[in-house]
């Protein structure tokens, strides 16, 4: 008898940030079935409204609401927009609830590395990741030092080319002093197709968060061997 398949959703914000998503756990978590919706003016109202309203907090609690009850055993926000959400779907459901980029987060200072580095395309994403990293580190690494340096380059944000993007975002990373980082993360999902790319040039390894995100379920809800590898981030996203 086959094993029953994990019901996984996915609330998106843009289209884009959905198909990296969905590629990302039919290469990592195969064994979902995976669930996707899509309001793709999610991202467009915060931004004119100048950050979250009560009502779009209230909106996103009501697409949450929709795939709990329709059965959902994970779910992961691809939107970073609304992470801040997530808290209180912690608090209502209980299920595993993932910010977009917090499982990634985890995974790195739960690792061994010293020097982390984080590489964006657009300016706010900088701010925002180093503010997530920063408030995981009691958590996860509260006795080890971790030293982070931020890279941004907008140059890197022109699709279609992920090698000419990994050559931007390298040079970035050189000029803010941070060849010697023992690991790099993508604080966007839109670059993750230039993952691989990236990590030939570094040298190092590079962690995308829609990767770390479908691992991450996928050991909450499949138990195996590769478990207790995450036991860890999983303290911080239930």
């Amino acid at each position: 008898m086959n094993e029953p398949r994990p019901l996984v959703a996915m609330i998106h914000a843009v289209p884009t940030g959905a198909r990296i998503a969905q590629e990302a756990f039919a290469r990592e978590f195969p064994q979902a079935t995976v669930w996707n919706l899509l309001d793709d003016r999610l991202l467009y109202d915060a931004l004119d409204s100048g950050g979250l309203t009560d009502a779009l907090r209230r909106r996103m609690l009501r697409l949450i609401g929709h795939v709990m009850d329709g059965g959902a055993q994970g779910l992961l926000l691809t939107c970073s927009s609304y992470g801040e959400v997530v808290d209180t779907a912690r608090a209502l459901w209980d299920v595993p609830v993932l910010k977009s980029d917090e499982a990634m987060f985890s995974a790195a200072l739960a690792g061994p590395y010293r020097r982390i580095a984080v590489v964006a395309s657009t300016a706010p994403a900088v701010p925002a990741a180093l503010a997530q990293l920063e408030a995981l580190v009691p958590t996860v690494r509260p006795d080890r030092p971790v030293d982070i340096v931020t890279a941004l380059s907008e140059e890197a944000a022109t699709p279609g080319d992920p090698g000419a993007t990994a050559r931007h975002l390298a040079d970035a990373l050189h000029a803010a002093g941070g060849s010697d980082a023992d690991v790099v993360l993508l604080a966007q999902y839109s670059l993750t197709p230039a993952r691989d790319a990236l990590a030939a040039l570094v040298g190092v390894p590079v962690l995308d968060g829609a990767g770390a995100a479908a691992r991450q379920l996928r050991a909450l809800l499949v138990p195996g061997p590769d478990e207790g590898q995450s036991a860890t981030a999983t303290t911080v996203i239930r």
